[in-house]
C-alpha cells in the first residue's frame, strides 16, 4: 500500500495539572526533512525525537509542535532565591564602599527586582511525551495511508484509460499498416515513372520502420504493468514511481512523433495528458 506524503495529527495527553498536545503536519519534500517546535527545557532530548520521526517517516517535510497548557488556579509562583541572595550581598557591599548604611530595604523592594519572582512550571518528564509523540506518529501514519489508498485509486484508474488506449491501437495496427502501403504507393505512382521493384521494397520497409509504433507501445505496456506492481509494495515507492513516469512519458513522445496517422496522433495526445495527471499524484507520494 502507498503513503500519501501529506498528513496531519493531534494528540493530547494529561498529568500534573498539564495538558500536553502534539501536532504534527506532514507535506511533500524531496527528502526527509523533520522542523521542531519545542520548548527550550526539552531540547535534550531533541535527537531521540527526530530518531523516532526517522523510523516512521521515510520522506516529506513533517513539522512538530508540543503544546503545554496550564489552568490558572494551577499556576504557582515561586521565589528565585539564589539571586535574593545575590542581591543582598551587592547591598551590603555598596553600603560598605559608600560608607554609610543605606537606606533601609523592604523585602517587598527586592521582590520587585526583574527575576527574583518566577511562575513555576511543570517539568515535562522525557518519557511520556516521547510516548505520546509515538502515538502521534501512528496517527499520522494513519492520515497518510487513508491518502495513500485514494492515491492508489486514483492512479490505478488513470493506468487503466492507459492500456485501454493500448489496446485499441494494437488492434488497428494491422490496418494502419495497410494504410501506410497505400499511401507510399500512391506518391511512387505520382512520380509517373517507373520505380525498381527491389527499391520500392527497400523504401517501404523504411518507411514502415519509421512510422512503427509497435515496439512503444510493447515498452509503454510494461512500463504499466510495473506500475501496477510497484503500487502493490508496503514500503517507500514514489522515487520509483517517479522514473517509471518519465520511462511512460518518453515512450508516449515518441509514439506521438511517429504517428503517420490522425487516430494514432490522438491516442498519443491523450496517453502524454494521463501520463502528466499520473506524475502530478505521484508527487505526492512517500
Amino acid at each position: 500500500m502507498i503513503r500519501s506524503m501529506t498528513g496531519y495529527a493531534q494528540v493530547a495527553g494529561s498529568g500534573a495539572n498539564t495538558d500536553r498536545i502534539w501536532e504534527l503536519r506532514a507535506v511533500n519534500h524531496r527528502h526527509l526533512e523533520v522542523v521542531l517546535h519545542i520548548p527550550d527545557s526539552i531540547l535534550a532530548i531533541e535527537g531521540e525525537i527526530r530518531r523516532l520521526v526517522s523510523q516512521v517517516i521515510k520522506r516529506g517535510r513533517v513539522e512538530l509542535w508540543l503544546r503545554q497548557n496550564s489552568s490558572e488556579e494551577d499556576a504557582g509562583i515561586s521565589a528565585n532565591l539564589a539571586l535574593l541572595q545575590q542581591l543582598r550581598g551587592t547591598v551590603e557591599t555598596v553600603s560598605e564602599v559608600w560608607g554609610s548604611p543605606l537606606a533601609q530595604l523592604s523585602p517587598l523592594d527586592l521582590l520587585r527586582w526583574p527575576g527574583v519572582l518566577q511562575a513555576s512550571r511543570q517539568e515535562l518528564q522525557p518519557e511520556p511525551l516521547l510516548a505520546l509523540l509515538d502515538q502521534g506518529l501512528r496517527v499520522l501514519q494513519e492520515s497518510r495511508e487513508r491518502e495513500g489508498s485514494a492515491l492508489a485509486e486514483i492512479l490505478l484508474q488513470k493506468i487503466q484509460s492507459m492500456e485501454k488506449i493500448l489496446a485499441s491501437l494494437r488492434a488497428r495496427l494491422p490496418a494502419l499498416e495497410g494504410k501506410l502501403v497505400e499511401r507510399l504507393d500512391r506518391r511512387l505512382s505520382e512520380l509517373q515513372q517507373q520505380v525498381d521493384p527491389g527499391r520500392w521494397e527497400q523504401e517501404l520497409v523504411f518507411y514502415l520502420h519509421r512510422q512503427d509504433i509497435a515496439e512503444e507501445m510493447e515498452r509503454l505496456s510494461t512500463h504499466l504493468v510495473e506500475l501496477r506492481q510497484v503500487l502493490q509494495r508496503d514500503e517507500p515507492v514514489g522515487r520509483r514511481l517517479d522514473f517509471l513516469v518519465q520511462e511512460c512519458n518518453r515512450e508516449a513522445n515518441t509514439l506521438g512523433s511517429k504517428a503517420g496517422d490522425q487516430e494514432v496522433s490522438q491516442a498519443a495526445i491523450e496517453l502524454k495528458v494521463l501520463v502528466e495527471q499520473i506524475r502530478e499524484q505521484v508527487q505526492n507520494v512517500e
